[in-house]
């Protein structure tokens, strides 16, 4: 599972070939959550802070996330997204 970023202790990925609807996934000390690239919940939960920040991030980076999802659920890498 190819990472999109690292910030604040919170672990930003994406699956090659996943699933529809578009979505990545968070993780923080051993917690974890799919989020829709819109930001919503999907699955998993993280404390609210890092849930914040998520959101926030995912927000700030729309575009970068619909490029990096099309080129994931085509099999293809994808450079990662830099934080902030």
């Amino acid at each position: 599972m190819p990472t999109l970023t690292r910030f604040q202790g919170i672990k930003i990925t994406m699956y090659f070939r996943d699933h529809n609807p578009p979505h990545f996934h968070a993780a923080y000390v051993g917690q974890k959550a799919e989020l829709l690239l819109n930001g919503a919940v999907k699955t998993g939960s993280l404390p609210l802070a890092q849930l914040g920040l998520v959101q926030e991030w995912a927000s700030q980076h729309q575009q970068a996330l619909i490029s990096r999802w099309n080129l994931a659920a085509a099999g293809r890498h994808f450079t990662p997204i830099d934080y902030p």
